[in-house]
């Protein structure tokens, strides 16, 4: 094999390392701005407009759906706001990230799912900005994968996270993808996943719960 050949895998490495260096500084920050633009913007025009929260009360998963539409606005209003200065900031991001993961969840379910479907087939005719009668969940599909990243992975380098956890917590484990692991994610996305499809989420929220026992109990 040419000798220019033989290099071409270690050019590869060299250059995939130095992406993966950059990316731990930079790709999360561009999903944590693009997305607290968009929860930011829902969260001010929330603050400033009219609550109609009334008219979707009876959409609302539970426990949403027994506290009154008052108390849901103003959780709803400042989850966006707050959650978005910390996206911006890198600050909590985990817990935040989540909390607007479920708060997408749950407007799916109010607003943007469709009433009725009978195939998977009609369901994703629901995969749409705009709403010809089988919902529209497009975007917040897209804002829940978005978020997705952060919750497992956090906010990267140039954060607040990053900088406090270097200075306040002890150093981090090795990453581990192991029963406890797989176990969490199935109960952190089996619970939001049960406010649209009841019977599949909370199948993989209770093998989720399971695996966490079995992990931490033997």
């Amino acid at each position: 094999m040419h000798p220019a050949l033989t290099g071409l895998p270690q050019l590869w490495r060299d250059i995939t390392a130095r992406l993966e260096g950059l990316g731990a500084w930079l790709a999360p920050l561009g999903l944590r701005l693009i997305l607290a633009w968009e929860f930011g913007e829902a969260g001010l025009e929330k603050l400033r407009g009219e609550n109609w929260f009334a008219h979707v009360q009876d959409s609302f998963p539970i426990p949403f759906s027994m506290i009154s539409p008052q108390l849901s606005w103003m959780l709803a209003t400042w989850a966006e706001l707050l959650g978005a200065a910390a996206l911006v900031l890198g600050l909590f991001t985990r817990f935040f990230a989540f909390s607007l993961f479920i708060l997408t969840f749950v407007a799916t379910a109010a607003v943007h799912w469709p009433d009725s479907w009978s195939s998977l087939g009609e369901l994703w005719q629901g995969y749409a900005i705009s709403d010809d009668g089988y919902g529209n969940f497009k975007l917040p599909l897209l804002f829940a994968l978005m978020l997705l990243p952060l919750v497992l992975n956090g906010a990267g380098k140039l954060s607040l996270d990053h900088w406090l956890g270097r200075a306040l917590l002890p150093a981090p484990g090795r990453p581990r993808a192991d029963l406890a692991a797989w176990s969490l994610a199935g109960l952190g996305l089996g619970l939001p996943l049960a406010t649209l499809l009841p019977l599949p989420g909370l199948a993989l929220a209770l093998l989720g719960a399971a695996g966490l026992f079995r992990a931490f109990t033997r």
